[in-house]
């Protein structure tokens, strides 16, 4: 039977208390190690626990996903066991679905970069069909190695799965986690990035397509001088749950986080969450983070949640802060444009492109940058 740990308590005095502090969650990659989930969890709290219980408490598909890959030199995608020395070494699950498909997967799919020139490769996700899926896929740039990896989904699909990024010393990574699933698709996804001494990490969450997307990255900047920018686009329509809860752990001295998420809510009942936890450990000295949230809402009937918390065990920091804002549109933007002849429908088009494409720019990929710039543009039409 799960402890009061594994329920997220803690004893306290003659009382079980939630835990509070980021780093003392219960996890593991035994999904009997977790209770039922209730939707009472300060994990699933804010999460549509009833459209997907078959991922958290149902028997999955653990066999090999259908793939379309395109490749780089310097990129190899294969298969490895679940033996694998690298499996688990990036962080392991701290709620259910996260268990429940780690303890389901066959095989994890393998994407290794090495060299020091700038390379791109992809991996499709698509013909998962609606039967609950698992999947495990561990992502390891060699030290002093550079590259942008794209994981793509499209299609249907039911699927929970984990992702383990795992960064050598001096690297530096983009990954891209693309989500453009169908209409009535649901997609529950842990991250899990360690990143080594003096390497940097881009980990880029984009969320269109799905009916309930889940995307949790968690990174551990394990050793002195590691770096990460967490950035994330998210655009939610009627009906649509859209949600990201973001962990950094600064745990070396002179570590850098750059936290940015951006969304835009349109339709009745579209829904977004973001929670946003750093934690800067007492042995994180120097260290320079900060986070931030937007969201701008379209229309009436939406609802956007939007969490940043910030720990700090140290005194002996650069800096570090976080910020949250949800509102309308720039009622001064909007003017500007229309007293120059713009349309009221095109300047709004115009001011939310303007707001969503900060994000966009900075992934490094011009052909994906188009692609995306077109996504959001199809969304807007339907505004």
């Amino acid at each position: 039977m799960p402890t009061a740990e594994q329920h997220g308590l803690r004893a306290h005095s003659d009382t079980l208390a939630p835990v509070q502090t980021r780093s003392e969650r219960f996890r593991s990659a035994d999904v009997a190690d977790f209770a039922p989930v209730t939707g009472r969890e300060h994990e699933w709290k804010l999460s549509p626990v009833g459209a997907f219980a078959d991922l958290t408490g149902g028997e999955l598909d653990g066999s090999r996903l259908q793939l379309e890959t395109i490749d780089a030199q310097g990129v190899t995608v294969g298969w490895i066991g679940r033996d694998d020395a690298r499996i688990g070494t990036a962080g392991l699950p701290e709620d259910r679905a996260s268990a429940n498909a780690w303890s389901s997967f066959g095989e994890a799919l393998l994407v290794s970069i090495t060299g020091e020139d700038d390379k791109v490769a992809s991996v499709s996700r698509t013909g998962l069909g609606s039967a609950p899926r698992a999947a495990h896929t561990v992502i390891e740039a060699a030290p002093n190695s550079r590259g942008l990896i794209v994981l793509r989904g499209a299609g249907d699909a039911r699927l929970a799965e984990n992702v383990e990024i795992l960064v050598g010393e001096g690297a530096n990574l983009t990954v891209v986690s693309l989500q453009e699933w169908t209409d009535d698709s649901v997609h529950l996804a842990s991250h899990f990035a360690r990143v080594g001494r003096d390497a940097k990490l881009k980990h880029i969450v984009v969320s269109l397509g799905g009916k309930v997307v889940r995307v949790n990255p968690s990174t551990h900047l394990a050793e002195q001088g590691g770096d990460v920018e967490a950035l994330g686009l998210y655009f939610s329509d009627a009906g649509q749950h859209l949600e990201q809860q973001v962990y950094v752990h600064h745990d070396a001295p002179h570590t850098r986080s750059r936290v940015t998420y951006k969304g835009a809510l349109q339709g009745e009942g579209a829904r977004t969450v973001w929670i946003g936890d750093v934690l800067i450990g007492n042995a994180a000295t120097g260290t320079d983070s900060y986070e931030q949230n937007r969201n701008l809402v379209l229309t009436d009937g939406t609802r956007a949640d939007s969490v940043p918390n910030l720990e700090i065990e140290t005194g002996d920091i650069e800096g570090a802060g976080h910020a949250s804002a949800t509102g309308r549109f720039d009622d001064e933007q909007l003017f500007y444009l229309m007293a120059r002849g713009i349309r009221e429908d095109e300047a709004r088009r115009l001011v939310v492109r303007g707001f969503l494409t900060e994000i966009v720019q900075q992934i490094g990929s011009p052909e994906l940058e188009e692609h995306l710039i077109a996504a959001l543009e199809a969304e807007l039409q339907g505004s």
